[in-house]
């Protein structure tokens, strides 16, 4: 039988789990949904501890970083374009670094995890985790959109879809 102080320090154990999970969590509604199970079939391991968990590749371990043709970089969980081969440049970080994203292709949310203040990347239509953006990109924009290559599947040629 569980007596009242139990119940009360239950209670504020799974308030705080809930409030520090809630960081991880997505609590945005996005158009495309799945179940874990899916995503974890959908994806490969690596894929998923990035785009479901958050979590960052080894700096120049993907091979979209040296990636050089024209074409659209879409996220690897929903095909949802994000960007353009257009805004790539090399940023010497080791990652794929855009200077901006396509109209309307992703959010960008408060991330205060690591110990620091940045602004995470994510896939509008699916809420997957991309990378972080920094003020540090070159002009037009300013803006470096360093993106996990693992998180990315590059469609060479293709243009971009009309907003």
């Amino acid at each position: 039988m569980i007596d009242r102080r139990h119940l009360l320090l239950s209670g504020a154990a799974f308030g705080l789990l809930a409030s520090v999970g809630a960081g991880r969590l997505r609590a945005e509604e996005f158009e495309i949904t799945r179940t874990d199970a899916e995503w974890r079939a959908k994806l490969t391991p690596d894929q998923y501890r990035i785009l479901r968990q958050a979590e960052t590749e080894r700096p120049f371990s993907s091979a979209l970083n040296n990636e050089k043709r024209e074409g659209i970089f879409h996220c690897a969980g929903c095909d949802q374009q994000l960007y353009s081969s257009q805004a790539k440049f090399d940023s010497g970080t080791g990652w794929p670094s855009f200077t901006k994203s396509l109209p309307q292709a992703v959010g960008l949310r408060k991330d205060s995890s690591a110990g620091m203040e940045r602004t995470e990347v994510h896939c509008r239509r699916c809420g997957g985790h991309l990378g972080h953006v920094f003020d540090d990109g070159p002009k037009p924009t300013g803006k470096r959109h360093c993106i996990n290559g693992l998180a990315l599947a590059f469609v060479p040629g293709e243009m971009p879809a009309e907003p």
